[in-house]
């Protein structure tokens, strides 16, 4: 604990040497909502863990976990929760065993506060751990009947980059009947983060499956909401989006 202890109050000194007032404005603009911030961006936060990484090469997986841990459990600012997830980023494809992702689940209801959070710990964290383990992919599927929201989303944004991904010398396709299902999970969720996501999952679908997802959207025109509609059809042609917004009018 004393080593988690010292390494966290060493990141945070440096989180705090490269932040600013202004930079804290600056990323208010992206929460609506309002969020917690010190003022450092995510080129601030790379740099820090890189330089900490080089400097303390000898620490190794499960201590670095462990000062994850720790740091998320003391976080008092948005950036401390990234920088933390970013601290396993190198270790996660080789290391770690199948449970981490119970420990990920974990994270989004308990520490995940924002967006960025999720769309962070999914797009590089938990994407490098599954790339390793495809045979995990599905099993996040769950997240959607989390009683938190961010959770939620994460079950949406986790698979974003698997709906068509190489992984070794093979293809692998994310199970296109469980993704619309689990669109319909979710399709009545209030929160607009977790719609949010929904859409974005429909686009990266539609770039496998575009007829499959015109034909959904058209079919549940009446349920989506008008942003994720949009951001559903975002990579479609003009006449297209065109044609499938007309009907919710």
């Amino acid at each position: 604990m004393n080593m988690c202890k010292t390494h966290c109050q060493r990141l945070k000194v440096d989180l705090e040497s490269v932040s600013t007032a202004q930079k804290a404005e600056s990323s208010r603009r992206y929460f609506p909502h309002g969020v917690n911030c010190i003022g450092a961006t995510a080129a601030d936060i790379k740099l820090i863990i890189s330089n900490f990484q080089s400097e303390n090469a000898d620490i190794n997986p499960i201590d670095m976990l462990a000062i994850t841990e720790y740091m998320l459990l003391k976080a008092e600012f948005s950036e401390e929760v990234l920088l933390a997830f970013g601290l396993i980023n190198k270790f996660v494809k080789r290391h770690y065993d199948d449970d981490l992702l119970l420990r990920f689940e974990y994270w989004l209801e308990h520490y995940a506060t924002n967006w960025s959070h999720v769309d962070d710990l999914c797009i590089k964290t938990i994407y490098q751990f599954l790339l390793s383990r495809p045979h995990l992919i599905e099993k996040t599927n769950h997240w959607a009947y989390s009683k938190v929201p961010w959770c939620r989303r994460a079950s949406n944004v986790v698979w974003v980059k698997f709906v068509k991904r190489k992984i070794g010398k093979s293809i692998y396709y994310l199970n296109k009947e469980l993704i619309f299902n689990h669109c319909d999970l979710l399709i009545n969720d209030p929160d607009e983060f977790v719609q949010k996501s929904i859409g974005w999952l429909l686009k990266a679908t539609s770039m496998q499956y575009q007829d499959d997802v015109i034909k959904y959207t058209q079919m549940n025109v009446g349920k989506i909401t008008r942003p994720t509609i949009r951001y559903a059809i975002e990579k479609m042609d003009p006449n297209t989006r065109q044609g499938i917004l007309s009907l919710g009018k």
